[in-house]
């Protein structure tokens, strides 16, 4: 099946002055490093790589494309040049390479478990731009396939003179992401999901060989719970044991302890016919989303009030985190000692 119409660009040029800084973690399709890139003027900056080797060309080729046309768009990570950057690695290997922009703050795993249960207002600022992000890529006719905390990437940016620390949250990994209503590559009869088992759909075990854009949704419901519960949905369960409850009709359990209109937001991600799920705009449009922003407006005079939370390890402070009075949607966490 044609899914795409043209390769990727492949870049054989010498690269520029760069300096290894860390790894940033290891993937299915590959790994990603940090990387310092010196200006002209003796200065540098940072970007993170994708490397895959060609065994994975075709997942990070997809990625690439896909970034590139979604450039620009709100909460998706941004991607950089016009092309793979082909290497060879020390073995001898051939390589690709894509330069994005560094997340200084890192997944929102790592976001979670370091700062264990997030404040409501957390939460929701949070939701709203997973959501912003998938309005993006659904835009765009594509589903993501893989929606979870370990691929939401947080940015944070720096007010000096109030000394809060917002962040910006974007979607990374597009290595699974196919358009609407194809395909798609990666189900086997042996592991019957169309990505990470956790957070997947009925229908991605159901139906297996196509996805539309509310399997997205199925997903962002199982990010919102982790983000109350501070652990995974299905935690302790395997994949037959998780297949077999999607199929059997059960969706993850919301705890008693997470307020009525976020209960009432995952219930509906968590709709058993997807069609049920609505879209990512109009579930931006939810109580849960929109009614205390509405209160906080009134109370304010209009103005939206900052959500404050007390960091437990503020993130390192490269030249790419951005000094900045960020703009409203973002997550305010104020900085502070433990």
């Amino acid at each position: 099946m044609r899914r795409y119409r043209k390769k990727a660009k492949i870049d054989h040029q010498t690269k520029p002055d760069t300096k290894f800084i860390k790894s940033l973690g290891k993937g299915a399709y590959g790994s990603v490093d940090l990387f310092s890139y010196k200006k002209d003027d003796g200065t540098a900056f940072y970007n993170a790589v994708k490397t895959s080797d060609s065994e994975d060309y075709n997942s990070i080729d997809r990625e690439f494309r896909v970034l590139t046309e979604l450039r620009g768009c709100p909460g998706v990570v941004q991607s950089f040049g016009n092309s793979l950057l082909q290497e060879t690695d020390s073995e001898g290997k051939k390589v690709y390479k894509m330069a994005i922009e560094y997340a200084a703050g890192g997944n929102l795993t790592e976001f979670i478990r370091v700062n264990r249960r997030l404040s409501d207002s957390v939460i929701k600022d949070f939701t709203r731009m997973i959501l912003q992000g998938l309005v993006s890529v659904h835009g765009h006719g594509y589903v993501h396939c893989d929606l979870k905390p370990a691929n939401l990437l947080l940015f944070p940016r720096y007010d000096q003179e109030t000394w809060y620390c917002s962040y910006e949250l974007k979607i990374s990994d597009y290595g699974l992401t196919v358009k609407a209503g194809e395909e798609t590559v990666c189900w086997e009869t042996s592991s019957p999901f169309v990505g990470t088992p956790l957070y997947m759909s009925p229908e991605s075990v159901r139906d297996g060989t196509t996805v539309e854009k509310t399997l997205d949704l199925w997903s962002l419901g199982c990010v919102v719970l982790e983000m109350y519960n501070g652990k995974h949905p299905w935690l302790g369960s395997g994949v037959d044991d998780i297949k077999a409850r999607l199929l059997g009709g059960n969706a993850p359990e919301i705890p008693e302890t997470v307020p009525c209109d976020a209960r009432l937001f995952m219930e509906t991600c968590f709709a058993r016919e997807h069609g049920e799920r609505g879209s990512a705009s109009e579930l931006l449009l939810h109580p849960f989303l929109t009614g205390e922003r509405k209160v906080a407006d009134e109370a304010a005079g209009g103005v939206r009030r900052r959500v404050g939370l007390r960091i437990r390890k503020p993130p390192s402070r490269f030249e790419d985190t951005i000094t900045t009075h960020g703009p409203k949607q973002k997550a305010r966490l104020r900085k502070g000692p433990l």
